[in-house]
């Protein structure tokens, strides 16, 4: 009984956790600063990322990135939209495919329950975020904690991203297909190869994006009737200044696959840890009877095996050539709070 009293005593004794609001700048140096110690787990929280965002979507906003402390520790980033009693992730759906906090391995109950009496401190009655992993934070801990506070949670379905674990080498990537996928990709390659010189190259040197990006978006445009009506002068801005930022800060993985020196197809991909996120892509109609486009991401996939990565993530929609690459569906939700 004494050292039950104890221990009670000792819980009752212990710092809830701080939080400070931070701009850009301390967002930015604590991901300097804490890029092993915090799980900056998809490019979509990365400040340079969301820096591009906020410019080109939301010019006159201000966001506030939430940092919780666990005594002198920093255990978790929260980077919030916060307008009048409602805050969500900085970022929207339509060009960051998922959404979540940042935190320390082992922090997540501490860190959430700072961040919920922060959120009341700021008088914020509702949190809503969009297109979540079942892996993130968002799902895995803040949900059940606020149910345990007595909140009302809606958490709803609202798309699918695909993602594949990567084998060792690229034939055991290909014994992972059904026998009529690995045949299909099979037969694609050898039938592109045959008609002509093939170069599948990534553009290495931070000087030549963009001149990457205007091949890029100019293949993107002719690709499809949806896409060129998605590539406003607005999203172009944007996918221009996201790929200088994410090249700069080492991440951007462009590639180009040329048929007789002719670009053909291409992929804007990111890549973080040991994952490579595909972002988008593009390809000439006129190459379609070569199937470029479709192996434009095999060839990605392929690339990522050579270089030891552990996942190949398709991002968010269920186009059919994700399932025939191997994708495996990941279930998104859409998560709202009220305080």
């Amino acid at each position: 009984m004494p050292q039950a009293r104890a221990n009670a005593r000792l819980i009752m004794m212990a710092p809830k956790p701080s939080v400070t609001e931070e701009g850009f700048e301390g967002f930015t140096a604590l991901w300097e600063s804490h890029r092993d110690q915090l799980q900056w787990r998809i490019p979509f929280l990365l400040p340079p990322w969301l820096r591009v965002w906020q410019e080109a979507f939301a010019p006159g906003a201000t966001p506030s990135f939430l940092a919780v402390r666990d005594g002198e520790a920093v255990i978790g980033i929260a980077p919030l939209l916060i307008t009048g009693d409602t805050a969500s992730v900085v970022g929207s759906p339509d060009v960051c495919d998922y959404a979540d906090l940042i935190v320390a391995p082992g922090k997540e109950t501490v860190f959430c329950e700072g961040l919920c009496n922060a959120l009341k401190q700021r008088h914020v009655r509702f949190l809503d975020i969009a297109s979540t992993r079942p892996d993130s934070v968002v799902v895995s801990c803040l949900l059940d904690l606020a149910r345990q506070r007595g909140y009302e949670v809606a958490c709803q379905e609202e798309d699918v991203s695909l993602e594949r674990d990567l084998p060792p080498t690229w034939d055991d990537f290909l014994g992972l297909l059904s026998s009529k996928q690995r045949h299909e990709v099979k037969r694609k390659l050898r039938r592109l190869e045959e008609a002509g010189t093939i170069d599948y190259r990534f553009v290495e040197d931070r000087g030549s994006v963009p001149a990457f990006m205007d091949m890029f978006l100019s293949l993107f445009v002719e690709s499809r009737q949806d896409k060129a009506a998605f590539m406003t002068g607005e999203m172009e801005g944007f996918f221009r200044s996201l790929a200088e930022a994410m090249s700069r800060a080492g991440l951007l993985r462009s590639g180009v696959l040329e048929v007789d020196g002719v670009p053909t197809a291409a992929v804007m991909a990111f890549d973080l840890n040991d994952t490579v996120y595909l972002y988008n892509s593009a390809y000439d109609p006129e190459y379609s009877s070569l199937s470029v486009g479709v192996l434009s991401k095999a060839l990605c996939i392929k690339d990522s095996i050579e270089r030891g990565k552990k996942r190949f993530d398709f991002l968010k929609g269920g186009e059919r050539y994700k399932y025939h690459l191997g994708g495996q569906e990941v279930q998104l939700y859409r998560c709202r709070f009220s305080l």
